[in-house]
C-alpha cells in the first residue's frame, strides 16, 4: 500500500475527490477541491487509483463538520464534509461535464441550480435493515449492517417511525419508514424539491400542448398537477400498483396504463398529433433503453422533457436524441443533500421548430 500526498483538483460525480498522481487519475473519497491530503493507495488500474483519507494537510475553507455521527461509516451520505453552497456548486459542475464529455453538447445551455429549501431533514421516507436486534443502514462499501437511532436527513416524522420500530421486537428483513401515508408507489423523497420541479416542468410546456404523455408516471405526481393545461392526458408505468392508485382519482381527461413502457410509448407517439404532443419522461437510474430511444426519434413530440437522477445515463440519451433534438435548457435539481446523487430536468424539442423558436427571440432582440 502506497502513502502519498495529493492536491485535490476536483469532485467527480459519485462524490470522490480526483487528484494525480504521476499523470495517474487518484480518486479519494471524503475530499474536496482544492485541499492538501495525506491518501493511501487501497487499489491501482491501469488508467486510475484508489485511495483512503489519512489526513488533510491543508483543508478547504468549505469543510464543515458533519451532522450525522455515522458519517463516514454509513454508505448513504458523501457530502456532510462539505458546505452546503459548495455542495450546489460541485453538483453543478459535475451535471455539466457529463452533458460535455457524453452528452456531446459543446456549450451546454444549463439554468442554475434548484437548491433544497432543507439541507437536512428533508428526506420523507427511508430504508432500514433489521439482523439479529442490529437495525440501521450497510456500512460503506461493506456488505455489514451497522445500527442507527437516528438519520439526520429524514424527516421528523420518519425519525419517530424508525424510533418505534427500534423500540419492539423486530424481525429480521427491511422496512421502509414514511413521513406520509398512502400507497406505498415510488414518489420522489424531497417534497420541497418535487414541487420545485412540477412548477419547473409547468413553466417550460408552451400552451400550445394539447397532449401530455407522462411516461414512467408513478401514481401520476406530473400529470395531475398539469392536467388543467391540456386537454388530454396519458401516463404509462410498469408498475401496476401506482396505475392503480393513478386511477383513484383521475379525472375526465386523464388515463393511465399499466404496462411496457417502451411499447405503449411508442404505440401512443405514432396515434399522435405530434405537433401538439408534450412528452414526459422520467425513467430509472439506467435511463432510456436503446428500444425507447428509437421510438421518440421515429416520431419525436413538439415539446419533450427529461427528468433524471443520473447525469450520465442522460447524457448518453441526449447524446443520441440530439440527431433530431436541440436541447435548449438543463436544469439541475438538489433532490438529494449531503448526497453525491444528482437530478436534473432538460428541455428537449425538434431541431427545425428548436431553430425557428430561436430565430423568433432573435428577431424580438433585434
Amino acid at each position: 500500500m502506497r502513502h502519498v500526498d495529493l492536491k485535490i483538483e476536483d469532485v467527480a460525480f459519485g462524490g470522490k475527490g480526483v487528484a494525480r498522481d504521476g499523470g495517474k487519475a487518484v480518486f479519494v473519497p471524503f475530499t474536496i477541491d482544492g485541499e492538501r491530503v495525506t491518501t493511501n493507495i487501497t487499489r491501482e488500474k491501469k488508467q486510475f487509483a484508489e485511495g483512503e483519507l489519512v489526513e488533510v494537510l491543508e483543508p478547504s475553507t468549505h469543510r464543515v463538520t458533519p451532522e450525522c455521527p455515522y458519517f463516514g461509516h454509513c454508505g448513504g451520505c458523501s457530502y456532510q464534509h462539505i458546505s452546503y453552497p459548495h455542495q450546489l456548486e460541485l453538483k453543478a459542475r459535475q451535471a455539466e461535464q457529463a452533458m460535455r464529455r457524453i452528452g456531446k453538447i459543446s456549450e451546454p445551455p444549463m439554468r442554475t441550480i434548484i437548491p433544497s429549501p432543507l439541507p437536512y431533514g428533508y428526506r420523507n421516507r427511508i430504508t432500514v435493515h433489521a439482523q439479529d436486534n442490529v437495525v440501521g443502514f450497510y456500512r460503506r462499501d461493506v456488505h455489514q449492517l451497522m445500527d442507527i437511532e437516528r438519520c439526520p436527513i429524514a424527516m421528523p416524522e420518519v425519525n419517530d417511525a424508525l424510533a418505534q420500530l427500534r423500540a419492539g421486537r423486530v424481525r429480521d428483513g427491511h422496512y421502509t419508514l414514511r413521513a406520509h401515508s398512502g400507497p406505498r408507489v415510488f414518489a420522489q423523497t424531497n417534497d420541497a424539491v418535487a414541487e420545485a420541479l412540477a412548477k419547473l416542468i409547468a413553466e417550460i410546456l408552451t400552451g400550445e400542448e394539447k397532449f401530455l404523455i407522462d411516461a414512467f408516471c408513478g401514481a401520476g405526481f406530473f400529470s395531475k398537477r398539469l392536467a388543467a393545461q391540456f386537454e388530454r392526458v396519458v401516463g404509462i408505468d410498469w408498475d401496476r400498483f401506482a396505475i392503480e392508485a393513478a386511477q383513484k382519482d383521475a379525472g375526465a381527461k386523464e388515463a393511465y396504463v399499466a404496462g411496457d413502457v417502451t411499447t405503449e410509448l411508442g404505440w401512443l407517439l405514432q396515434q399522435s398529433d405530434l405537433t401538439s404532443t408534450a412528452l414526459i419522461v422520467d425513467p430509472p437510474a439506467t435511463g432510456l433503453s436503446a428500444e425507447m430511444r428509437r421510438a421518440i426519434l421515429e416520431a419525436p413530440p413538439r415539446t419533450m422533457i427529461y427528468v433524471s437522477c443520473n447525469p450520465p445515463t442522460l447524457a448518453r440519451d441526449i447524446a443520441e436524441l440530439q440527431q433530431l433534438f436541440s436541447v435548449l435548457s438543463i436544469t439541475p435539481l438538489d433532490m438529494f443533500p449531503q448526497t453525491a446523487e444528482i437530478e436534473c430536468a432538460v428541455h428537449l424539442q425538434p431541431r427545425l421548430e428548436a431553430e425557428a423558436l430561436g430565430a423568433g427571440q432573435r428577431d424580438v432582440r433585434s
